[in-house]
């Protein structure tokens, strides 16, 4: 039987770049996913790269702030490996926030370069505050599928449609990763599994899945709007080929993921009533993904109580973020290279055994 040095369960967009981050320092990888890679919440993901302190947990803003530099690089390597094209952009963001936090927003947050009119003429007038956000964009579901393929360029085994059930212990240290078809050896296995992190013996980690629900348009013309746009109602975000995407929600439905007329009609109307051309823009699909959520919203990152045994997962609304540092950070930790960040606010130990 084959054994790997290590062995990443989800093939999400946490469990690939991690994966490659491990082969770069030359470990082998072996990532097992219950469905299709990058196919749950990645797939389903905004894309917006939020990382200012209003939205971002204090705890978490240094990973946060890194991970967001890195981006440029991150997504330049994964398109030079795999080919494939993944559509970052940097336009930045245009925030409309709510009328209780408009006076704390403009002490952090930059004025219009310009009139809004000429910024955005799409937008219908208004007079409600609006503020410039110096942040990226990216479509999750282009990141994923260059991550995928470039984890297999880099030599990535993958065991898809595989669901993973069980991380076995001999002596109290992790031999061997059961599936419900087969079973795979390594001395350490990282859980990246996401929202069904916390089902996989035996630690039964605190994640569970905080249903959003997407709808996607075709714009009727391909640049009618350049930025993304934030309000407290919904945001808009537009990808270089002309889908505009329109979120989202924040539900605890369990692994529903079935999406809703009302909800998803709601969208349309918001949209148009902000953006009135989008009226005239074609209804191209909806969706519902599962972010992997905590008690305390934070994810979990590091070695459990089980020699052998790493966790990175829960990272919430902000899984596409955070991939990048993620992986550098838990890359360290798992081949004893250290880690430049204090990890110990997302350490598995603070929700006890």
């Amino acid at each position: 039987m084959k054994n790997w040095d290590v062995i990443v369960i989800g093939g999400g967009i946490i469990g690939l770049s991690l994966s490659i981050e491990l082969r770069k320092k030359g470990v082998s990888v072996l990532v097992v996913e219950r469905g299709v890679p990058g196919r749950e919440a990645s797939y389903a993901a905004g894309g917006m790269l939020v990382d200012w302190t209003i939205e971002t947990p204090a705890a978490l803003q240094p990973l946060a702030t890194a991970s967001a530099r890195l981006y440029p690089e991150f997504v330049h390597e994964l398109e030079v490996e795999s080919g494939l094209n993944v559509d970052l952009r940097d336009q930045g963001t245009i925030y409309f926030p709510s009328v209780a936090h408009a006076s704390h927003t403009a002490l952090l947050a930059a004025a219009l370069p310009a009139p809004l009119a000429e910024l955005e003429p799409a937008l219908a007038a208004s007079d409600r505050a609006a503020f410039y956000l110096k942040e990226r964009s990216v479509d999750p579901r282009g990141l994923a599928a260059a991550a995928l393929q470039a984890a297999k360029h880099r030599g990535v085994d993958i065991s898809s449609g595989d669901e993973v059930v069980a991380v076995n212990l001999t002596d109290g240290q992790v031999k061997e990763v059961v599936t419900k078809k087969t079973l795979f050896r390594a001395p350490k296995v990282v859980n990246c599994a996401g929202a069904w992190s916390g089902q996989i013996a035996p630690h039964a980690f605190p994640t569970r899945p905080v249903k959003g629900q997407m709808l996607c348009l075709a714009s009727p013309t391909r640049g009618l709007l350049r930025h993304v746009i934030r309000t407290p109602e919904i945001y808009l975000i537009p990808r270089s080929d002309g889908r505009i995407l329109v979120g989202t929600t924040v539900e605890e439905a369990g692994f529903d993921k079935r999406t809703d007329v009302d909800v998803i009609q709601g969208f349309h109307h918001a949209a148009i009533t902000l953006a009135p051309p989008l009226r005239n823009a074609r209804i191209l699909e909806d969706w519902a993904g599962l972010r992997p959520g905590t008690p305390d919203a934070l994810p979990i990152l590091g070695e459990t109580a089980t020699p052998g045994y790493y966790v990175a997962t829960g990272h919430f609304r902000d899984g596409i973020l955070l991939a990048p540092m993620t992986a550098q950070v838990m890359a360290g930790v798992i081949t004893g290279g250290g880690c430049d960040y204090d990890l110990e606010p997302f350490s598995p130990a603070r929700f006890g055994n």
